[in-house]
């Protein structure tokens, strides 16, 4: 009866460890590559693994994204508009706390995003 009890909550390890990932918040971000060094912001929303939010230049200056969260990886997709250049296409982060540290496009970069940096503040 034991060995039973045992294999549940081993099982429900994983999903809560999953879970304890959270992205909310605002985040100062840093994009270093071969063109040089560029800062910004973003802020996202959390429900479950659902995120929403911006990155950008500025709040007032965001550009459109979508974020997928899986287990601790966070992984942004840009979508440039007409006239409009992006630093990057796409970027995977792990989460770890207060901080993101990722590659953008595989290799071209990395990007770190600091959480507790509101944009607001910073104008």
């Amino acid at each position: 009866m034991k060995v039973p009890v045992l294999l549940a909550l081993l099982f429900a390890m994983p999903a809560a460890f999953a879970q304890a990932v959270n992205v909310s918040g605002d985040w100062k971000v840093t994009i270093t590559s071969a063109d040089g060094t560029l800062h910004g912001y973003a802020a996202f929303q959390q429900n479950g693994n659902a995120v929403t939010g911006w990155l950008g230049p500025s709040a007032s200056d965001p550009i459109p994204i979508t974020l997928d969260l899986k287990g601790n990886t966070l992984t942004i997709r840009t979508h440039p508009q007409p006239g409009r250049a992006v630093a990057f296409a796409q970027c995977e982060v792990p989460v770890s706390g207060d901080k993101m540290t990722g590659t953008i496009d595989h290799d071209k970069g990395t990007i770190e995003f600091v959480r507790g940096s509101s944009p607001e503040k910073q104008r």
